[in-house]
């Protein structure tokens, strides 16, 4: 059984010399009762998936059926082939790949929620991103869904993944939290290095509200995907300089959890308050309401 504890999971893999990914892996054949070929064919499947949805977007323009968002992926890619980019081709890639997801998402279209479908963005921009900036091999990226995927059940054991429950900083916060330990142990960092950089990420979005507008998972939740996937990256870079968090991942997560109790229902995925009641949030809601 996986352990409920970040600590404990940092100490589970020293004692066995093994990252993150390998202990997801294990737990997960023991659990589940399936073989270690069926289990990682499985996420394989889940990292087509996650392929497909951030590319989509980057060469046709997608529309949520609402009309609330859509197009604003293609206009990254755009962006970043011209070369004149302030933060660099990297990290505009990551922003159109995290957009994209979001609008597969909001179109209908074939995702993979990781951990929901409000945050789908964030773990695959993240992750294809760094591979490709880091020559990863696909058997590479797929270890890395792992490491994403044993952060997040500790982070659903101890606090939650719901943003009706905890707010968008249960979702997307979650979500690069995930990516960002992910990413530090692709490049090479300890299972203790990558919850370090979870509770950074988490730290630094606590308290981010959950407040669509007419109750869809399009505005502002796209484009906190792409702050997301910024965050994670960032923040796995930070890890690697050698900086800690002086707030253990244990902490972070409790913290969270008790920060989303706390949020009034309004802002948690009610559309009752935040960005969906202002003027022009309520404006948009009535202009596309269903018959």
């Amino acid at each position: 059984m996986f352990v409920n504890k970040g600590i404990n999971l940092i100490n589970e893999c020293m004692q066995r010399n093994i990252p993150i990914w390998e202990y997801t892996i294990m737990c997960e054949e023991e659990e589940s009762g399936n073989s270690r070929s069926e289990i990682i064919e499985k996420m394989r499947k889940n990292l087509n998936t996650m392929r497909e949805a951030a590319e989509y977007g980057l060469t046709n323009e997608t529309k949520s059926i609402s009309g609330l968002i859509g197009g604003d992926s293609i206009k990254l890619k755009r962006y970043e082939e011209a070369g004149n980019s302030l933060t660099g081709g990297f990290m505009i890639k990551a922003m159109a790949r995290a957009v994209s997801c979001s609008e597969v998402n909001a179109a209908m279209g074939k995702i993979v929620a990781a951990p929901t479908a409000g945050s789908c963005g964030i773990i695959p921009a993240v992750i294809i991103t760094a591979g490709e900036k880091l020559g990863k091999t696909e058997d590479e990226l797929i270890n890395a869904l792992f490491t994403a995927s044993g952060v997040g059940i500790l982070i659903a054991k101890n606090a939650t993944l719901s943003g009706a429950e905890g707010g968008c900083q249960a979702e997307c916060g979650s979500a690069a939290a995930m990516a960002a330990a992910a990413v530090v142990e692709m490049m090479g960092g300890t299972p203790a290095m990558a919850l370090d950089s979870a509770a950074i990420v988490i730290k630094n979005i606590l308290g981010l509200v959950c407040d669509p507008v007419a109750g869809l998972v399009e505005v502002p939740c796209a484009k906190r995907n792409i702050a997301g996937a910024v965050s994670a990256l960032t923040t796995a870079d930070l890890t690697m300089s050698g900086v800690t968090s002086r707030i253990p991942f244990d902490d972070t997560v409790i913290a969270m959890y008790k920060v989303g109790k706390q949020l009034p229902c309004e802002l948690r995925e009610t559309a009752m308050g935040g960005c969906a009641t202002t003027p022009t949030g309520l404006r948009l809601a009535n202009e596309i309401r269903f018959e």
